[in-house]
């Protein structure tokens, strides 16, 4: 089982989390991904963590490089299906002001456009 699955859309990327921790041991391949679609031109990108449990300060810092690259090139980063644990970190680090949060795919997909 890969970390992540990464579909590619005609105008985004969905990226589904398939690990129950976000942290250090699957944060920089993350970010190698996120950089990758980023140079492939894809600049809406749909983060959905479903299947995380927890994320800790590498997982955010991941997090973060995503949306400032969609950010940087005129798009959007969306994070969805957040669990209570992760959805407290990202308030509690006052990410949630910068960060676009959505409560499932469907209303993410709309965030995008």
């Amino acid at each position: 089982m890969t970390e992540f699955t990464i579909n590619k859309k005609e105008q985004h990327a969905e990226i589904s989390v398939n690990v129950d921790k976000l942290d250090s041991t699957v944060s920089p391949l993350l970010k190698s991904e996120l950089v990758l679609l980023n140079t492939e031109g894809i600049k809406f990108v749909l983060f959905d963590l479903k299947g995380a449990r927890y994320c800790d300060s590498s997982g955010l810092s991941a997090i973060l490089v995503g949306n400032r690259l969609c950010k940087n090139s005129g798009g959007k980063f969306v994070l969805c299906n957040l669990n209570d644990t992760v959805k407290k970190l990202i308030s509690i680090s006052q990410l949630d002001s910068i960060l676009n949060l959505a409560s499932s795919v469907e209303e993410g997909l709309e965030k995008l456009s």
